[in-house]
């Protein structure tokens, strides 16, 4: 089931990332994202639900609810910033924001691999390295998207606006290393 949410949390990433290439398809692309997350929404409940049910569980009750939590909280943020662009009626998308989602789909893919490789700590030790420099990245990109947004004399709206959408996907790269800080702690635990 995590390997489930983490595919969710990929396929929320690739359709941000399309619905930045194709703002006249906003609409729709939002909805899918909106529909992925109702998924993850569903698959993180039965995961909790089976923490309840279950005697004895293959890895800490913790571990599993903060795993589970975690991946959604990524998925949600995703969600966000596809209604916020949304709302905001973007029609006009900046590079970085087309960046910055792909770095997210690139976490979101070391992450998948990590998930379903759990008990080989070395892989999911390289996969998370990887994400924390994916988050390096997404740092400096978000750093150089704002030095370009403030700029000049830019319009206050798009500024207020294009400054909310970035930060949500700064967050949800943020939230991407956490995901590998508990990934990596249980594979550390149970490997």
């Amino acid at each position: 089931m995590f390997a489930q949410l983490a595919l969710r949390l990929t396929l929320s990433a690739k359709l941000l990332n399309q619905l930045f290439r194709e703002t006249d398809r906003l609409d729709e692309h939002a909805a899918a994202i909106k529909a992925v997350e109702h998924e993850a929404d569903a698959l993180t409940r039965e995961i909790i639900g089976r923490i309840d049910r279950t005697f004895v569980t293959p890895i800490d009750r913790e571990d599993i609810h903060l795993l589970a939590s975690r991946l959604d909280n990524v998925i949600d943020l995703l969600d966000g910033t596809a209604r916020r662009a949304q709302v905001f009626g973007i029609r006009h998308v900046h590079d970085s924001a087309r960046s910055l989602t792909e770095v997210l789909i690139r976490a979101g893919t070391a992450i998948e691999i990590a998930v379903v490789s759990v008990r080989k700590p070395r892989i999911v030790s390289e996969r998370m390295r990887e994400v924390k420099r994916l988050e390096e990245e997404a740092d400096v990109l978000y750093q150089e998207a704002l030095s370009t947004l403030f700029a000049g004399s830019p319009e206050p709206l798009e500024v207020i606006k294009w400054k909310d959408l970035l930060d949500l996907l700064e967050n949800a790269m943020d939230e991407c290393e956490d995901v590998a800080n508990v990934l990596e702690s249980i594979s550390l635990k149970h490997s």
